[in-house]
């Protein structure tokens, strides 16, 4: 069981991880609020999750982009 959780939180997108420190609310319970969420709306948080991760990669991007005005 060990191993099969530490598979699921190493591929996780990082969704849950990051909220959990913004807020400073444990991840362990970010987790249970969208999978009993998914479960009670029938999918829909999910796909707030997709777009967190989508807002998260982009943010991202934009701060690994040009660092100076030369860099063409």
């Amino acid at each position: 069981m060990k191993r099969i959780q530490s598979f699921f939180e190493s591929q996780a997108f990082g969704v849950c991880t990051r909220l959990g420190e913004k807020l400073s609310i444990p991840t362990s319970n970010i987790r249970l609020f969208f999978i009993y969420s998914s479960f009670l709306t029938f999918g829909s948080p999910v796909l707030v999750y997709l777009m967190l991760k989508f807002i998260m990669d982009l943010r991202k991007l934009m701060r690994r982009g040009r660092s100076s005005v030369w860099d063409f």
